[in-house]
């Protein structure tokens, strides 16, 4: 086992990986720090329920690696790190599984500041800045930013803008049919704005109480069986759950013309299904790139929050996504290499900056 995990750091680059236990508050972390050649690594802590050891640290691999091409890509000086926590979120969280967890990360001495991220909160946050000042998205009347998730959903709803002046022409969102998958945070803020702008938004999610919080407020939404969100034909497939659900089944089922959404690592294999997007004419914005509205504003927490600067920032993410549709048409590549590209090439130039090349 840790002879491949070893080689799986390796061929994804990574520069160091934390394992972290303490059999008093049930702590089981992985900490994965991937690149810090723009700046010390910064990514959310993920708590969930791994089906095995192996499949967490894949996840806090991979999900590492998307931290550095998001903040590259976005032109911020920050490193790529993930946190994934193994466990039941509803069993372990407490003050002293966070404080716990603190001290593990303040051990880093800097090199990774965490964020929330799946099952945890900005008051998890708080817990965890008892032990360590290397955390960010703390309570706003801590002075920090607070929940994230309204400008990653910001982010990803001028993303989805950008594809479909692409597609369309124009980047209005009114009339468009929209499928969103997962009504988390950022979920249900994205089906605010699209409503907002008089689309149409269907809606799957294993969790009922997400939905209800959804159908409650907008009752025009339209709730699918999550075994058949495919049957139906839409213009924009927005996947905002956990990753992988453009796949190789789902692509073959899909009837849409964009693929933009808020979740990380939604190609299961991007080397064939970003391939597969292209021959089947549907085009992906992605989704390091769209998604990234989250870091940016936390990044600005470091400098001192300023929320007007946060939103200017992400605004950006419009402009940005049209560059990765304009490269991965020059160079006749799929969009998501062409987003790596862009990514590695702005690591490229400041490790060249600071080799003094």
């Amino acid at each position: 086992m840790q002879q491949s995990v070893i080689d799986t750091m390796n061929a994804m680059g990574h520069e160091q990986v934390m394992f972290c236990t303490d059999p008093n508050t049930g702590l089981n972390a992985i900490i994965a720090i991937h690149n810090t050649t723009l700046g010390p690594s910064l990514g959310g802590t993920r708590l969930w329920n791994y089906n095995s050891h192996e499949e967490a640290v894949i996840d806090a691999l991979r999900l590492s690696r998307g931290m550095t091409y998001k903040s590259a890509i976005s032109g911020l000086n920050l490193g790529g790190g993930k946190a994934v926590l193994i466990g039941d979120a509803s069993k372990l969280k407490n003050e002293a599984y966070w404080r716990r967890y603190g001290r593990f990360v303040n051990n880093l001495g800097g090199k990774y500041i965490t964020a929330e991220d799946v099952n945890t909160s900005s008051k998890d946050m708080e817990y965890i800045s008892m032990e360590t000042k290397h955390v960010t998205g703390v309570p706003e009347y801590l002075g920090g930013s607070g929940d994230p998730s309204p400008i990653t959903a910001y982010g990803v709803y001028v993303g989805m803008k950008a594809a479909c002046k692409k597609v369309y022409g124009s980047d209005s969102l009114a009339g468009k049919k929209v499928l969103v998958q997962g009504a988390g945070n950022v979920g249900r803020t994205l089906i605010d704005h699209i409503i907002e702008e008089g689309g149409k938004v269907y809606l799957s999610d294993i969790n009922e109480s997400n939905i209800k919080k959804v159908t409650d407020k907008h009752s025009g939404v339209e709730v699918l069986s999550n075994d058949k969100i495919f049957d139906t034909e839409f213009d924009i497939y927005a996947p905002c759950a956990l990753g992988a659900s453009v796949n190789t089944d789902s692509i073959n089922k899909m009837k849409c013309a964009i693929i933009a959404g808020a979740a990380n690592n939604q190609l299961a294999d991007e080397n064939v299904h970003g391939p597969m997007l292209v021959a089947k004419g549907i085009t992906y914005v992605p989704d390091f790139l769209i998604n990234a509205g989250g870091i940016i504003n936390i990044s600005v927490e470091l400098e001192g929050y300023n929320r007007d600067r946060a939103i200017a920032i992400v605004s950006k993410i419009y402009d940005r996504t049209l560059e990765n549709f304009k490269m991965a048409e020059t160079e006749n590549i799929h969009n998501q290499l062409a987003a790596m590209k862009m990514a590695e090439k702005r690591l490229q130039d400041i490790a060249n900056v600071k080799r003094g090349l």
